[in-house]
């Protein structure tokens, strides 16, 4: 059966008619809506459940670094050859995300997104947060005791796994927090945008290429770096106060770009004057109907 038609207009024009299954791109009310929903399910849950989802991607964050390491064990460091490293940077997060396990600067976006749709929420989400984190940073912990205390990996990659950690934590703290905006604004929008794919491999690719970007960019993001900066510290080449500082500053501007420059703005951008959700669902002609009808008594009204 053919997906396309016609059908009369309301102002007696043909119109041609596109079957909604045909379309496969969201309108952004329809992202927002789904965020809203995912932010739901997610409250929803347990703190157990959300501590067991979240080692779980505290663990798998570490193929993020593991994957660069192999890399860098058979190249040797150098500028050319961390970006070659880096382009099995995504690994950890395709595994997270599309795993769905508990990633913390993803809950920078639905859980804040339900909370500015709903005014409620708040204390629920600080718990999610908290739970999230904290259980990030212990499974990051498990993955550098894993490679490092265990012996799981060779001691070449080993050595260009801990040589990553070190690179990491440099800088003074206002880059980190800057970097860390940065790096917390690509991650919350991937999850708006692979919100608004219908289809695994597309979520992949999209996935790929933005964390590849926080990689290749040497942005941070508080648990994948994490991964990398513990099995420095366990190796003995990082302080671990050097890395306690490390992880307040990406923790804080990871929040900061996810919740503010994402959440909020697609918030505002669906949102808009109040009026613009409810809308969606109108046609144009009703619309633009209606601000004629309201202009027409506006001009009646100043005439009186």
């Amino acid at each position: 059966m053919s997906t396309t038609g016609t059908h009369r207009a309301s102002a007696g024009e043909y119109q041609p008619q596109v079957d909604q299954a045909a379309t496969s791109r969201l309108t952004a009310a329809e992202i927002y809506s789904a965020a809203v929903r995912i932010g739901e399910d997610e409250l929803k849950r347990s703190s157990t459940g959300l501590a067991l989802s979240g080692v779980a991607a505290g663990l798998g964050m570490g193929l993020t670094g593991l994957g660069s390491a192999a890399i860098l064990a058979e190249t040797g460091d150098g500028g050319a050859h961390y970006l070659l490293a880096n382009l099995l940077y995504p690994l950890g997060f395709i595994v997270v995300i599309v795993g769905r396990a508990q990633l913390f600067t993803e809950n920078t976006l639905f859980p804040v997104v339900l909370v500015l749709d709903r005014r409620r929420h708040v204390g629920n989400t600080l718990r999610l947060w908290t739970v999230v984190f904290l259980a990030n940073v212990v499974g990051a912990l498990l993955f550098a005791v894993l490679m490092i205390k265990a012996g799981a990996v060779s001691a070449e990659v080993a050595g260009a796994l801990s040589r990553l950690g070190t690179k990491t934590v440099q800088g003074s703290f206002a880059h980190l927090f800057w970097a860390g905006v940065a790096g917390g604004w690509i991650i919350a929008l991937m999850a708006w945008l692979v919100t608004a794919s219908r289809f695994t491999i597309g979520q992949i690719a999209l996935v790929y290429l933005m964390t590849f970007t926080v990689g290749a960019a040497g942005l941070a993001h508080c648990i994948a770096g994490s991964a990398e900066a513990l099995s420095a510290v366990l190796a003995g080449q990082v302080p671990l106060s050097t890395y306690a500082v490390w992880l307040l500053a990406a923790t804080l501007g990871n929040t900061v770009g996810g919740v503010v420059i994402v959440s909020l703005l697609n918030y505002g951008q669906v949102i808009g004057s109040g009026r613009d959700f409810q809308q969606v669902e109108r046609s144009l002609a009703d619309i633009e109907a209606d601000a004629i009808s309201t202009s027409a008594t506006a001009q009646r009204r100043r005439r009186r």
